[in-house]
C-alpha cells in the first residue's frame, strides 16, 4: 500500500507538471478540508506536502478558532500555504495567508479588494461565466467545479476538462480544476494552461 505521504508527495509533483512554465505565486496543488472526508483537519494538513496551499472550511463549527489557530501553526511549521473560507474573522484572527470564497460572495471580495486588502484571495466557481466574474472581482486563484466525477454531496454534473481550459485561456487569474482529480485524472490536464489542481478525497485516502 502507498504510504500516505508518498501519494500527497506524488500529487504536489504532478500538480507542477501541470503548470508546466505557467507563473503565478500561487500554490500549484491546493488541498480541501471537508467535514465529511477529512474529520481531523489537523492529520489531514500533517500529511500534506511542503508549499502546498491548504483551504480551511469549517462550515460553522464551534472549534473553528482552535482548529484554525492549530493550522496556522502547523502551516508555519511545515511550509503550507494556510486559507481560510468564507470567514474573514477567523482568517484575521489567525493570520491565514489568504481567502477563499465561494461564489455567492465575489461580491464582498471585490468589496475587500476596493478596501485595500491585498491578500491572495482564491474562489470556486461553476461556470466560465462565473469564472470571468471572479477574475473582474480582482480573484488570484479560480477553482473550478466540478471537472471530473466526484464523490462530494454538493457536486454537480461535471463541466469536463475543456469548460476550464477555455476559462484558462481567457483570464489572466490562475485556474485550478476541482473535482474528481485523482493520480489518474490529474494527467489529463497537462498541457492545458491550468496553474495545477485541486483535491479532496484524492488527498484524504489512507
Amino acid at each position: 500500500m502507498t504510504r500516505p505521504y508518498d501519494a500527497q508527495a506524488g500529487l504536489a509533483r504532478l500538480a507542477q507538471r501541470v503548470r508546466g512554465g505557467l507563473r503565478t505565486d500561487l500554490p500549484a496543488l491546493f488541498a480541501l478540508t471537508d467535514p465529511v472526508r477529512t474529520p481531523d483537519p489537523l492529520a489531514f494538513a500533517s500529511q500534506l506536502a511542503s508549499g502546498s496551499g491548504l483551504v480551511y472550511r469549517h462550515f460553522g463549527a464551534p472549534e473553528r478558532f482552535h482548529i484554525g489557530l492549530a493550522l496556522a501553526e502547523l502551516a508555519h511549521a511545515h511550509g503550507l500555504y494556510l486559507f481560510v473560507s468564507n470567514d474573514l474573522a477567523l482568517a484575521d484572527a489567525i493570520g491565514a495567508h489568504g481567502m477563499h470564497w465561494p461564489e455567492r460572495d465575489l461580491a464582498q471580495a471585490w468589496a475587500r479588494r476596493l478596501r485595500g486588502d491585498r491578500r491572495p484571495f482564491t474562489a470556486s466557481v461553476h461556470s466560465p461565466a462565473a469564472g470571468l466574474r471572479a477574475a473582474r472581482a480582482g480573484i488570484d486563484g479560480v477553482f473550478h467545479s466540478t471537472v471530473f466525477a466526484s464523490q462530494s454531496a454538493t457536486a454537480g454534473r461535471p463541466l469536463g476538462i475543456h469548460a476550464a481550459a477555455a476559462l484558462a485561456r481567457h483570464v489572466d487569474t490562475a485556474v485550478y480544476p476541482l473535482g474528481g482529480v485523482n493520480a489518474d485524472t490529474g494527467r489529463r490536464l497537462i498541457g492545458l494552461g491550468f496553474a495545477g489542481f485541486c483535491c479532496v478525497g484524492a488527498l484524504s485516502r489512507d
